[in-house]
Formats: structure tokens, sequence, C-alpha cells
């Protein structure tokens, strides 16, 4: 039963990167829409954690990694809906598909998956996620009040807001990190939790490994 229900998470995820409408401004993305099945974001959100205190958390996700919540191998053994993200976005065949719509090789990158749950007063700098980072995908799973003002602000380089993509119950953002690729979260209202996933796929050098969804299995568009 589990197989069968992975297999149409792959399904439905491969079908939201086939409509997938790309972009140039002011860099490179693709915006993406229905990527998860209505059930598989349900559960997401109905995991028992709850969000972090923000102190003073100088718009870095970093100033609170005590608590922040990863799917990795302990959240996949305890919840199905981290175990079911984990295996979509390990598949090769997802990760032929990222390959070929992004024309950018992830093989031998290990993949990340955090489960992100902000307030009000949350906030992000801008920032570019060069570095460690070859790959960022947003996942906006937020249904209450405003929620569709949520979504990432895509910047120029001198921090000026060039794009706000709407945050829609289940929609993307996918970009490859680059020089270029500046972002971040201005302060804005937040009516109860902004409810979001970050899908990396991180160099083999990632010192966090409990972050990883297979420490020891990196990526590839082989055959599964």
């Amino acid at each position: 039963m589990a197989d069968a229900a992975n297999a149409a998470v792959r399904t439905h995820l491969l079908r939201s990167f086939d409509t997938a409408d790309g972009r140039g401004a002011p860099y490179r993305h693709w915006r993406l829409r229905d990527v998860l099945p209505v059930a598989l974001c349900d559960a997401v959100r109905a995991l028992p954690f709850a969000p972090p205190a923000l102190g003073e958390q100088e718009g870095r996700r970093d100033a609170y990694n005590s608590t922040r919540i990863f799917c990795g191998a302990e959240n996949q053994e305890r919840f199905s809906a981290c175990a079911a993200l984990a295996d979509a976005f390990q598949h090769p065949a997802t990760i032929a598909r990222l390959n070929t719509l992004c024309g950018h090789c992830l093989d031998g990158s290990f993949l990340r998956i955090e489960y992100c749950l902000d307030t009000a007063g949350f906030w992000l700098a801008p920032h570019t996620d060069i570095g460690a980072k070859r790959f960022t995908m947003l996942v906006y799973l937020s249904t209450g009040p405003g929620s569709e003002a949520w979504g990432t602000d895509l910047l120029a380089a001198d921090g000026t807001l060039v794009d706000r993509p709407v945050a829609g119950e289940n929609s993307g953002l996918i970009f490859i990190p680059a020089e270029d690729t500046w972002h971040g979260f201005a302060p804005r209202p937040i009516e109860g939790v902004r409810h979001s996933l970050i899908v990396n796929y991180v160099v083999p050098e990632w010192q966090s490994r409990h972050e990883l969804a297979f420490p020891e299995r990196p990526v590839t568009a082989g055959v599964a």
C-alpha cells in the first residue's frame, strides 16, 4: 500500500513539473501549481510540530537551528508524510525530470527537505543560496487568511523588490542558486502559521548530515 501511495505522490509531482511556468526575470525561475496531492498537503500541515519562538532571529533561519524540522531518517520513521516526501524527491524519475527542466545536473547531490512554520514577526534578509545548495524549491502549503501574500520576494541585487509570486495553496517556486538569485521575505502581517517546504539538493560535503533525507545515498537520475 505504501509503495502505491508513494508512486501516486511521484506521479503528481512530475505532473507539476510538466506544467511549470518558466520565467527569466529577475533571474531564471519556475513557478508551479498543484505540486503535491491534497491529502499529503493535509498530512504535512497536521504534523505535530509547533512553530519556533523567533526571538532575535536577524532574518536568518539558522538563528533557531535547534528547533528546525527536517525529513531526516527519524521523522521518516515517525511520519508517513515525511517518508512520502523523501521518496518522491529522491526518486530517479524526479531527478531526471528536474535535470531536464532546469538544465542543471543534480546527480551526486543529497536531498534536504525542511518543513517551515513561520509566524508573526518572521522575516528573511536578502540572500542568494549560493555555495552548498545546488537547487532550491519552495512549496507553499498555507490556507489561512491572507496566505496568498506570503510568497517569497524575488529581488534585484540592490535588494529592490522585483516580484512576489502569489503563494497559493500547493503552489511552488524553483530556482538554481547563482550569484543573482537574491530573494528574501520582507516583514508583513502573518495571521496564524505560514506553512511551507524548502527542498534543496546540496553538495556531498554538507556538514549537518541529520538534515539529509538519505545521508548515505546521493540522488541519481539512473534506474531506481
